[in-house]
C-alpha cells in the first residue's frame, strides 16, 4: 500500500514542500527499511527514531516487509529531523495499523521530530513552513507543541501543535480537539541597556549615530582604547524605530531557520545586535555551508551589526562585505541551488586610530580598502573622556533613548512618505536616479560638493553617499529641502582615517 503525507524543507529562509511516500511490500527474507531522496544523516538516521518511538507508543508494525519512504522531488537535498513525524504516521496508515478518515489528510501538512518515547520535539524552520502552507493553499499544519506559537504568527491556517504521536492521530481521528495555543506569540520587550543619557560628553558621536538610525547609514568610530566606542554602538539599538509587524516576521523566520530561536520567543520585536569578534570567518559572517544556513549579516537584518577591532580583521573577510552593503542582501552559489539571504543592516565599525607615517598606518591601509571605507557614511574621531565628565552625576537635562528615537522616527515616516511609490524605504537605499530625483541641490550645494569632492578625492560612491547623508540631517532637522548647512554637516563626517 502507498501513502503519501506533505512536509517541508528549508533552503535558505524559504520553505520547499516535499512529498513523503511511503512503501510498504511484504518479502519472506529479512525486513528493511530504506529512506531515498538525497537526505542528510538527520534523515537517514530518522529510521531508528521512528521505529522505537513507534514501539515505544504501543504501536506494533509488521514483520517481513520491504518499507521503502521516498523523499520527492529526488533531486532536491533535505535536512534536519522534521521528516520523523510524516513518515512514522505513513507507516502505520500503509500498514493499516491506524485509520483515520480520508479527509483528515487532505490540504494537510506534517512536520516534527520524534523522541524515543514517542513525543515531539522542537524543529527550526517553522514560520517559514507556515508561510508556505498558507501560500500553497494547505488548510492545516501538525506539528510540536513547543513550535504551535512560532507557526501561529502566519494567519490563515489551522495550526495542530501537540506533544506525541498519540495526540496527533487522536486529533486526526477527531477524538480530541487540538490544544489551544497559549498567547503571547511574541518576545517580552527587553530595553536596551546602554542609555544615551548615561554616555558622558561625545556629542558628535551621539549626534553621527542619530544620523545613522534615522537614514539607516553605515558609521565607523574611531578612537583610543577606553574612549566610548563601544559603549556607544550598543546604544544605537536603542534609537532605532520599533520592527513593523512585516520585519518582525522576517527577522523571526531568520533566525527560526538558524535554530537561534527560543521556544519562549516565538517573535521578535527587538531589532538584532550583532558583535562579531575579529576571529570569525568569511563564512560566519556571510553564511554558507553544505545545507547554507543564514551568517552574522543575515542575523543583523534589520538591525546593527557591529565589528570591534576592525582593524584586526583579516582583508579577506572584510572584503566579502562590500557586496552585501551595496545590495543589502547576500547570495550563495551552491551545487544543489542559488539562495539569497537578506542582509539589510547597519554596519558600525570600531577601531583604534593608527599612528600616521608609520607601518601601522601602512598595515592599516592593506586591511581595510579604500572601496569598503567608500561605503561607510560617517566617520567619527571619539574623543577620550574627562575624568571630570565621569565623576559628574548624570545631567537630568540629557537626551535620552526615547528622546532621540522619537526624532529618528519622524525621520523615517518622512522617509516612508517620500519613497512610497519607490519601492524603498530609507535614504541608504536611494540609487542615481532616486538622489537626482528626491535630492535637489541648489547652487550653494553644488558648489560646496564639488570644492569638497575635488580637493578630497571623492569617488563618485562618496559623492552619492554624502547626498544621502545631507538628505537625512534635512529629515530631522525637519527640513524640505537640503540646504548648504545639512550639506556641510554631512561633509565633517567624510573625514579620513588613513592620515
Amino acid at each position: 500500500m502507498l501513502t503519501q503525507l506533505t512536509s517541508f524543507t528549508t533552503f535558505g529562509v524559504s520553505a520547499i514542500e516535499i512529498d513523503v511516500e511511503i512503501g510498504v511490500i511484504p518479502t519472506s527474507g529479512d525486513p528493511r527499511f530504506l529512506i531515498v531522496g538525497l537526505g542528510d544523516t538527520a534523515v537517514q538516521e530518522s529510521k531508528q527514531r521512528v521505529m522505537m518511538a513507534l514501539k515505544s507508543t504501543g504501536y506494533r508494525i509488521p514483520m517481513g516487509r520491504i518499507t521503502t519512504v521516498n523523499l520527492a522531488p529526488a533531486h532536491i537535498k533535505k535536512a534536519g529531523s522534521g521528516f520523523d513525524l510524516p513518515i512514522a504516521l505513513g507507516l502505520l496508515f500503509s500498514d493499516n495499523v491506524v485509520d483515520v478518515p480520508a479527509d483528515a489528510l487532505t490540504d494537510t501538512a506534517f512536520l516534527g521530530e520524534l523522541a524515543l518515547d514517542g513525543s515531539l520535539r522542537h524543529v527550526t524552520g517553522v514560520l517559514a513552513c507556515a508561510l508556505a502552507c498558507r501560500r500553497m493553499g494547505i488548510k492545516r499544519l501538525v506539528l510540536p507543541a513547543v513550535n504551535g506559537a512560532e507557526a501561529a504568527l502566519v494567519p490563515g491556517i489551522e495550526i495542530i501543535a501537540v506533544s506525541n504521536l498519540r495526540e496527533v492521530i487522536s486529533c486526526l481521528r477527531g477524538e480530541m480537539s487540538p490544544p489551544e495555543i497559549e498567547p503571547p506569540a511574541c518576545a517580552p520587550m527587553i530595553h536596551t541597556m546602554v542609555d544615551f543619557a548615561d554616555v558622558r560628553g561625545q556629542a558628535q558621536a551621539k549626534r553621527a549615530l542619530e544620523i545613522a538610525a534615522a537614514g539607516g547609514h553605515n558609521v565607523l568610530l574611531s578612537g583610543a582604547p577606553g574612549s566610548g566606542k563601544t559603549l556607544l554602538a550598543n546604544a544605537l539599538r536603542g534609537i532605532l524605530p520599533p520592527l513593523t509587524r512585516d520585519e518582525s516576521l522576517e527577522v523571526t523566520g531568520i533566525y527560526s531557520v538558524a535554530n537561534l530561536l527560543p521556544a519562549s520567543t516565538p517573535l521578535i520585536e527587538q531589532r538584532p545586535l550583532r558583535a562579531v569578534h575579529h576571529t570569525a570567518s568569511a563564512v560566519a559572517i556571510v553564511g554558507g555551508g553544505q545545507h547554507p544556513m543564514p551568517g552574522e549579516i543575515s542575523l543583523a537584518h534589520r538591525g546593527v551589526l557591529f565589528l570591534d577591532e576592525l582593524s584586526e580583521f583579516p582583508s579577506q573577510v572584510l572584503e566579502v562585505l562590500r557586496q552585501p552593503l551595496e545590495d543589502r542582501k547576500i547570495t550563495i552559489n551552491r551545487a544543489q541551488g542559488t539562495v539569497t539571504f537578506p542582509a539589510d543592516f547597519i554596519l558600525v565599525g570600531a577601531m583604534n586610530p593608527p599612528k600616521y607615517a608609520s607601518a601601522t598606518a601602512e598595515k592599516l591601509k592593506r586591511r581595510i580598502s579604500a572601496p569598503l571605507l567608500d561605503r561607510i557614511d560617517l566617520t567619527i574621531y571619539v574623543q577620550p573622556v574627562e575624568i571630570a565628565d565621569l565623576q559628574r552625576k548624570r545631567d537630568p537635562m540629557a537626551e535620552t533613548s526615547d528622546m532621540i528615537r522619537q526624532r529618528v522616527s519622524c525621520a523615517r515616516k518622512k522617509q516612508g512618505e517620500r519613497f512610497k511609490n519607490a519601492h524603498i524605504s530609507t535614504n541608504k537605499e536611494m540609487g542615481v536616479k532616486d538622489i537626482e530625483f528626491f535630492c535637489e541641490l541648489d547652487q550653494k550645494c553644488e558648489r560646496l560638493l564639488r570644492q569638497a569632492a575635488e580637493r578630497l578625492g571623492f569617488s563618485a560612491r562618496a559623492y552619492h553617499r554624502t547626498i544621502k547623508v545631507s538628505r537625512t540631517i534635512a529629515d530631522l532637522a525637519p527640513a524640505e529641502n537640503i540646504s548648504e548647512q545639512h550639506v556641510a554637516e554631512a561633509l565633517q563626517y567624510r573625514q579620513s582615517i588613513m592620515g
